[in-house]
């Protein structure tokens, strides 16, 4: 399906959750010289124009990133992450929204590589203008990134993060996801795979947290966070996810810190909650 565009929900309370997630795992990954590859099965445009027509349509982010945004009592995970966005506004006007490829770009370092897969043939396009300065470090392709996957594990430097945050718009996506993640532990057991899912009423959505809890491997923790209860006609995301295979061992601590005042800023009603949880072979 290429139907989706992820312009309609830029800097919403999922992609808040599924950022924080992602500077914390980059974060860890920097501590040491050795490079790292960047993989992101489902990398968007990029870059998203807050005021243009699409995420204004329905202004998600005003439910999201907007209400962080001029907090002055962020605890420091969430600070350093609304700094980096504050980056992409430099005249302090909440504009632009950086996409998961552009926050990975910005811990990337001279030995470190991005592969950046979009199959929509738009934002892939776009993604590729966003890139261009950049494409010594970045390799972009017009590809299925369930499919594209395969051909990169086990990395040339054996260390990576690799990002799968499809939009789940087709229910064959919440298969596809684990089955991808037991193919890509067998060629390589040790990298750090990051899982962004939404909570919506359907019955794939449901399930897909237990789903994820019997991939076999040696850690993995799951945050998730619910800004509402369900919509009484049964549409619409109240919530998302992120499953991490392979956690660093911080993680855990920092999400214990910061998923309470998340619910307490961005939840909508008296149904905002969170879920933290992890397991360790």
């Amino acid at each position: 399906m290429l139907s989706y565009r992820h312009a309609f929900h830029a800097g919403n309370h999922a992609d808040v959750l599924k950022h924080i997630v992602e500077v914390q795992l980059l974060r860890h990954l920097i501590q040491k010289d050795k490079p790292f590859w960047y993989i992101d099965t489902h990398a968007g445009a990029g870059c998203y124009a807050l005021r243009g027509d699409y995420a204004a349509q329905n202004a998600e982010y005003e439910n999201g990133i907007a209400r962080l945004w001029l907090r002055d009592d962020l605890p420091a995970p969430m600070a350093e992450y609304i700094s980096l966005v504050k980056r992409f506004n430099p005249e302090g006007r909440l504009e632009q929204y950086p996409g998961s490829p552009l926050i990975a770009l910005e811990f990337m370092r001279e030995q470190d590589r991005m592969w950046l897969f979009e199959l929509h043939p738009t934002d892939s396009e776009i993604l590729h203008e966003n890139f261009s300065r950049y494409a010594a470090q970045s390799k972009i392709r017009a590809a299925d990134g369930f499919l594209a996957l395969k051909a990169l594990l086990p990395p040339q430097p054996r260390r990576a993060l690799v990002l799968i945050d499809p939009p789940y718009e087709d229910k064959q996506d919440y298969r596809r996801v684990p089955e991808m993640l037991r193919e890509g532990l067998k060629r390589f057991a040790s990298g750090v795979y990051a899982v962004w899912y939404p909570q919506l009423q359907r019955p794939e959505s449901k399930q897909f947290p237990e789903q994820m809890k019997k991939i076999p491997v040696k850690s993995w923790l799951h945050v998730s966070l619910n800004v509402r209860a369900p919509g009484a006609d049964g549409f619409g995301m109240h919530g998302s996810g992120m499953f991490v295979l392979n956690p660093p061992w911080m993680l855990h601590g920092v999400l214990q810190e910061i998923m309470p005042y998340l619910v307490k800023h961005m939840g909508q009603d008296e149904q905002a909650a969170f879920v933290l949880e992890q397991y360790e072979n």
